[in-house]
């Protein structure tokens, strides 16, 4: 049986009011639940005491039981100093580059750093094609 601590709606039509319960990961939002631990109301201002209200020593419980909270309610927990921050990576590990991506990345900007080192050898060559070019075209 696998729980979750998320939030159930109530409320009236475009006046959310939500409960913090803990439910089997399959009930339905809105269903049958195992315990209540807490309500959110989003209509009152942000530093209203009665904006989240949690039960801190049932929360403990359910998370040492191994009740996993949804994105919501774990954003609610940190910020109550329960649980640690939810960790926002900048890039996900889907389409992080794979090893042989950062393997050609590092070979070029190999590559990269000894052309910086040696161009001030390689520039009077590479200018005087250049001129050369110019006078060829006046013959023709």
């Amino acid at each position: 049986m696998a729980l979750k601590i998320r939030l159930a709606r109530g409320g009236a039509k475009k006046r959310p009011f939500y409960r913090i319960v803990v439910a089997e990961n399959t009930a339905p939002r809105d269903g049958l639940f195992i315990e209540k631990i807490g309500t959110y109301n989003p209509m009152v201002a942000k530093d209203h005491p009665q904006r989240l209200v949690v039960q801190e020593d049932r929360v403990k419980h359910w998370l040492s039981v191994g009740a996993r909270p949804t994105d919501r309610v774990h954003k609610f927990l940190a910020s109550l100093d329960l649980m640690p921050a939810f960790e926002y990576r900048e890039q996900p590990k889907k389409s992080a580059p794979g090893k042989k991506r950062i393997e050609r990345e590092a070979e070029a900007a190999a590559k990269a750093a000894a052309a910086e080192e040696a161009p001030a050898e390689e520039a009077p060559a590479e200018e005087a094609p250049e001129e050369e070019a110019p006078a060829e075209k006046e013959k023709s």
